[in-house]
């Protein structure tokens, strides 16, 4: 099994700040086409929030479209620039988003469950998981406890070092360590929001930040660092699973780097 994760795409509506400036669409295009062109190709898709820039209807409607090349499952979940209810309606054809309340669902990708948790706070860059979204998941944790789960959420569970991304962070990540804690099967963690790989070890597993498909955040580790974003490249996450080896995650650069250099 392989599983494709891409994050803060930060789709705008045409002429859009985002669309002008960090050209968001033209690099998401870009990072469909290589998903496309990867072999093998992955079995699905998860999208780890920030969708698009400002949560309207049009700019999910024009997110859509750009994903429609991609012939496999796509799995999304809200970030902090997302709306709920927009997002509801983009994706709820799809069949695995709840009627109402938050997007939290339990999807399968082969032999791995994927657990989506929804840690949007209207109007604010940080995230939240209350006691009902925290219930939610320990009690899905504890249907298949020899099932191998992976977990998704728009904000790591755990400070950065880049001051600024973490004065936005999660509300309620030890409530998030005790549950994982309890349930050996996690896998990965896996998040978004801070447009930069980083990993840490969280609860007896791995956590797990993967980069945009457009703008990265400038790597600052000052303790008075501000934000600042980069033009470094853009990249996906590919977890591959097998009942051997477990969960292996890699990082896949998007962009034209020339041909390999075959040395055997």
């Amino acid at each position: 099994m392989l599983l494709a994760q891409i994050s803060d795409l930060h789709v705008t509506v045409p002429g859009g700040l985002l669309d002008t400036h960090y050209h968001t669409a033209e690099r998401l295009e870009r990072a469909v086409e290589h998903l496309l062109a990867l072999n093998p190709r992955p079995d699905a898709v998860v999208i780890t929030g920030d969708l698009v820039d400002a949560g309207g209807a049009a700019e999910y409607a024009r997110l859509v479209g750009l994903l429609a090349p991609l012939p496999m499952p796509i799995y999304v979940i809200p970030g902090n620039h997302d709306e709920r209810e927009n997002m509801r309606a983009a994706f709820g054809p799809r069949g695995y988003l709840p009627d109402r309340g938050f997007l939290c669902y339990a999807a399968e990708v082969g032999r791995v469950r994927l657990l989506a948790l929804d840690t949007n706070i209207p109007g604010s860059p940080g995230g939240r998981l209350c006691p009902e979204r925290l219930a939610w998941l320990d009690a899905r944790l504890a249907e298949e406890p020899d099932r191998p789960t992976v977990i998704v959420l728009h904000h790591p569970p755990f400070a950065t070092g880049i001051a600024v991304m973490d004065t936005m962070g999660l509300d309620g990540r030890e409530g998030l360590r005790d549950v994982v804690a309890r349930h050996a099967q996690v896998e990965r963690v896996l998040c978004g929001h801070v447009h930069r790989s980083i990993t840490r070890r969280f609860a007896g597993t791995v956590a797990f930040t993967c980069p945009s498909t457009a703008h990265q955040v400038q790597l600052d580790l000052r303790e008075q660092g501000g934000l600042a974003v980069i033009g470094e490249p853009p990249a996906c996450a590919l977890h591959r699973w097998s009942d051997e080896h477990g969960l292996v995650s890699h990082l896949s650069f998007i962009g034209d780097y020339g041909p390999p250099h075959v040395v055997a």
